[in-house]
C-alpha cells in the first residue's frame, strides 16, 4: 500500500471513529489554520503559490494561533490542518499534544512583527511608557505594594499629562497570539521589571485583561477593529504592526517607552513590543498532501527584503 493510500485509510478510519461520518477534504487542497496577524502574509504566499506552480490554492482560515495549534495538534488525516500560522512560538503544552498525537510539527520562523496600541489617526497620538498600558488593561495594578483591582477611569488618572479620556481599549482574545506576546511583553516585562516580582507571582498577578468594560474582546478580526477605532477617536486597540501599516489612513500606533512603531524600530528591536511570527508544517502530511512541502519552501523564499511579504508589513530577519 503507498504512502497516498496509506494516508486516505488511516484519515477516513480516524474520521469515522472520532466523528461517526465521513468528512473529507475537498481536491487535495492544502489546509491551513492560526493566527490572524500571519493570514494575510500566507494569503498572499497562497495566491502566488497557486499562480507559480500547478498545485492549487490552500484554504486558509483565520482561527487565532492558540485556536490553530488545537487544531493542527488534534490528529492526523484528512479532516486535520496540514499547517498552522502562529504569532510566538508553539507552546510546550502544545507540542506535548502534537507528540501525544503522532504529529511532529516542523517550525519556520517567517520575519518579526511588531504589537502595537493604536488609535484613530483623527485623534492624539499618545506616547506611553509599558507600565502606563499595564496601569489602563490590566485587571489587577500595584499599589502600596499590593496588588489590588485596577480602579482606573481614565487615562488622566494613570497620569495627570495624559487627556482626560475614559480608558477604552479593544483586545484580541485569549486564543490569539497577539495576546500572548502582548501579556508577555507588556505586562509580565512591567511586573517584572518595574515592580520585581518573581515568574511565579507575575504569570499568576499580571495576566488577566480587565473585566470591568475597560477592556473589550475584539474577536480575531483585525480589520473590524481598525473600523471600530476609526469610529472612535477614544479608543485604542492591540494588534500587529502589519495592520498598523496598511491602514495609517484611518489609525496610528502610540510611542511605546519613547519609541514609534516602525519597520526600522521593529527591525532593530528598539521598539520593545514586538515578536517573531511562524508557520509549522505537518511533517506527517508531507509527501501525502500534494505541495505542501512545496509551499513551506515558496513561503521562505518570499520572506526575503524586497519581497510581496515586505510590502505587506512583514519584517524580514536580518
Amino acid at each position: 500500500m503507498n504512502n497516498l493510500l496509506k494516508f486516505f485509510t488511516a484519515a477516513i478510519a480516524a474520521t469515522v471513529l472520532s466523528t461517526g461520518s465521513l468528512i473529507a477534504r475537498e481536491g487535495d487542497q492544502i489546509s491551513i489554520v492560526g493566527s490572524s496577524t500571519v493570514f494575510p502574509f500566507s494569503t498572499i504566499v497562497a495566491e502566488r503559490f497557486a499562480k507559480n506552480t500547478d498545485f492549487k490554492a490552500p484554504v486558509i482560515e483565520s482561527t487565532g494561533t492558540g485556536g490553530g495549534a488545537k487544531l493542527f495538534c488534534a490528529g492526523i488525516g484528512l479532516d486535520h490542518p496540514d499547517v498552522t500560522n502562529a504569532s510566538r512560538a508553539m507552546k510546550s503544552s502544545e507540542k506535548e499534544t502534537c507528540t501525544a498525537n503522532g504529529i511532529t510539527p516542523v517550525e519556520y520562523m517567517i520575519g518579526f512583527d511588531g504589537i502595537t496600541f493604536s488609535n484613530s489617526n483623527k485623534a492624539q497620538q499618545y506616547s506611553l511608557t509599558k507600565e502606563e498600558i499595564f496601569k489602563a488593561v490590566s485587571a489587577k495594578i500595584m499599589s502600596n505594594g499590593k496588588m489590588v483591582d485596577n480602579g482606573y477611569k481614565r487615562w488622566s488618572d494613570i497620569n495627570p499629562s495624559l487627556p482626560s479620556v475614559k480608558i477604552d481599549v479593544l483586545a484580541p482574545p485569549p486564543s490569539s497570539g497577539t495576546r500572548d506576546a502582548f501579556v508577555e511583553l507588556v505586562m509580565h516585562d512591567t511586573c517584572k521589571k518595574v515592580y520585581k516580582m518573581s515568574k511565579d507571582d507575575y504569570k499568576a498577578s499580571c495576566s488577566a485583561l480587565r473585566e470591568d468594560g475597560a477592556v473589550t474582546e475584539a474577536g480575531e478580526n483585525d480589520n473590524l477593529i481598525i473600523e471600530k477605532l476609526a469610529a472612535n477617536q477614544g479608543r485604542f486597540g492591540i494588534f500587529g504592526y502589519s495592520f498598523l501599516d496598511q491602514n495609517k489612513d484611518k489609525v496610528q500606533g502610540s510611542i511605546v517607552n519613547g519609541v514609534a512603531p516602525s519597520m526600522e524600530t521593529i527591525a532593530d528591536s528598539s521598539y520593545k513590543v514586538s515578536r517573531p511570527l511562524f508557520f509549522y508544517v505537518k511533517k506527517e502530511h508531507v509527501g501525502v498532501v500534494p505541495g505542501l512541502q512545496e509551499f513551506a519552501d515558496y513561503f521562505m523564499s518570499l520572506t526575503v527584503s524586497g519581497s510581496p511579504l515586505e510590502a505587506a508589513g512583514l519584517i524580514p530577519k536580518p
